[in-house]
């Protein structure tokens, strides 16, 4: 069993198709409005932005936190800053030898996101 699908809310599919390919630094796969459906790849998961989803809590893996929060330059309101979470001693939950850094903001909709990289001390 794997992860096809993840929705999340989206009142305006514009601002969250501008503040997307802004945070995932790509385009848009596919969009059907109406009914208001916008869809990224994520690497074979599909993140559904719907006028109609519940806001869910994601997290997101990108290359490096603080550049993240860079590209979006006040696009999103910043929950929680960048901050080690923890390192990772073995690979049970993330690479061998890594310290894991989170970010949460809160994106165009309103949904607070998740950021997560990995990165060696």
């Amino acid at each position: 069993m794997r992860l096809v699908q993840v929705a999340q809310r989206a009142a305006d599919l514009d601002r969250a198709a501008d503040f997307y390919t802004m945070l995932l630094d790509t385009e848009p796969t596919a969009r059907f409005d109406p009914p208001g459906l916008l869809f990224f790849d994520l690497d074979g998961v599909r993140l559904l932005l719907d006028r109609n989803a519940p806001s869910s809590l994601i997290y997101l893996h990108v290359h490096n936190v603080h550049e993240a929060l860079e590209r979006l330059d006040g696009l999103a309101d910043v929950v929680s800053a960048p901050h080690v979470i923890f390192r990772h001693e073995n690979d049970e939950l993330g690479p061998a030898g890594h310290q894991e850094w989170q970010a949460f903001i809160r994106d165009s909709e309103g949904n607070t996101v998740g950021l997560i990289a990995f990165q060696r001390p």
